[in-house]
């Protein structure tokens, strides 16, 4: 059987990985991105967009939806009819609904199937993979990509379940850090509390996953960028807002998460919030 050819636009610390894990599964496959690249072993490297025309699947890994819908707006017109893309960046579900919306009138397919699991699980092929949308005829391509892959609903759902996602992980971020920062104010030292919360009722995907391996060791080594859990806690926050749901502590948990992205590089680990807040008022 042949497998599709495939394009793939967005060569940074997610999507770099990605792309090779489809060379090395032996997908024909042509990359792009906007700035300068090493080559990924047999891939094909387009010098301009208009290099993916002729791609059967088109997978995006991008910063947001303004960027994919500027790609898509200039590539569109190229991609032969019953393409589909695959949008994989974190964008928000709204404004993918639209934009599947627009693909659909020049018969292109579209889905939505962001990731969760940072970089390390885009190089071991271990992702948490989201998908809105009909994802039967690209689901062997991400099985390449991802351990588990959650078909959750229609267009748009993905996007809207990797926003919540991060929401929730960013909430109890936060709070799991001002416990520690107050228990060793009280005396506790955080790694004994971090063993508490780990044996009890407090244990989550940070005490088990980040305290003790990035946090208390300050290397602040994830692979997540802080400045991207921000986007994606405004992008459920704002979600709330066009559905009229109230969200009390989303409220406040976007409002931290914004002023510290403010304050920090783009390359700033979404753990190093462990220094970041919390001491003294």
């Amino acid at each position: 059987m042949t497998r599709p050819r495939i394009g793939f636009v967005g060569l940074g610390q997610m999507g770099r990985p990605m792309a090779t894990r489809l060379d090395e599964a032996g997908y024909p496959l042509t990359v792009f991105d906007a700035a300068p690249f090493a080559p990924i072993g047999s891939a094909t490297s387009a010098t301009a967009l208009d290099g993916l025309a002729g791609v059967d699947i088109l997978i995006l890994m991008l910063p947001n939806s303004a960027v994919v819908t500027a790609v898509l707006e200039e590539l569109a017109p190229r991609l032969s009819s019953g393409t589909l893309v695959v949008d994989m960046s974190s964008s928000e579900p709204l404004q993918t609904r639209a934009l599947a919306a627009q693909l659909a009138g020049r018969d292109l397919r579209f889905v939505d199937a962001p990731v969760s699991g940072g970089v390390r699980g885009a190089v071991a092929g271990t992702l948490a993979i989201m998908a809105g949308g009909d994802i039967s005829s690209v689901r062997p391509v991400l099985d390449v990509l991802g351990r588990t892959v959650l078909e959750v609903g229609p267009v748009g759902s993905g996007h809207a379940a990797k926003a919540l996602n991060n929401l929730v992980s960013a909430a109890t971020l936060s709070v799991t850090v001002e416990a520690l920062r107050l228990g060793a104010e009280f005396g506790i030292d955080p790694a004994t509390l971090t063993a508490v919360l780990n044996s009890s009722s407090g244990r989550s995907n940070t005490s088990e996953n980040k305290v003790a391996q990035f946090m208390l060791d300050g290397s602040y080594a994830s692979g997540f960028a802080l400045q991207l859990m921000a986007k994606d806690v405004r992008i459920a926050v704002g979600l709330a807002r066009e559905l009229a749901q109230r969200t009390e502590i989303a409220d406040r948990v976007a409002e931290q998460w914004s002023r510290v992205a403010g304050e920090v590089t783009p390359q700033t680990d979404h753990t190093a919030m462990y220094e970041l807040i919390g001491g003294p008022r």
